[in-house]
């Protein structure tokens, strides 16, 4: 498992990365500035710079608040804010440790992904 930062704005967040495939693949693009926005009321979406390694994932998974997946057949990042029903094709990478307040603002914003020191 691999701790992480997530900045925005004057806020750090920190999450913890799972060790699978996926998750790997996704620090070794690290640091990276993702430009988040709003999906459905539910998640916050970006576009990753490339496609991730997903060998050995599960077909389908269950997301709950906090979560930091990936919704293989777009290739992008999709974080939880809300729980939601178990979907075909998206990926668990990790999780966040704490409150994901700093993420729940509207509109469009720039988030800084990096290895925690």
């Amino acid at each position: 498992m691999t701790k992480i930062t997530i900045t925005v704005g004057d806020d750090v967040l920190t999450a913890t990365l799972d060790d699978s495939a996926a998750g790997r693949d996704f620090v070794a693009m690290m640091p990276m500035d993702l430009e988040l926005s709003d999906f459905h009321g539910i998640e916050k979406v970006a576009d990753l710079p490339r496609k991730l390694d997903t060998t050995g994932a599960p077909a389908s998974y269950k997301p709950e608040t906090g979560d930091i997946t990936l919704y293989a057949p777009w290739g992008n990042l999709a974080i939880f804010y809300k729980p939601f029903q178990s979907s075909r094709g998206l990926v668990r990478l990790g999780a966040f440790d704490g409150p994901l307040d700093a993420l729940l603002q509207d509109g469009s914003y720039t988030a800084r992904f990096e290895l925690a020191d």
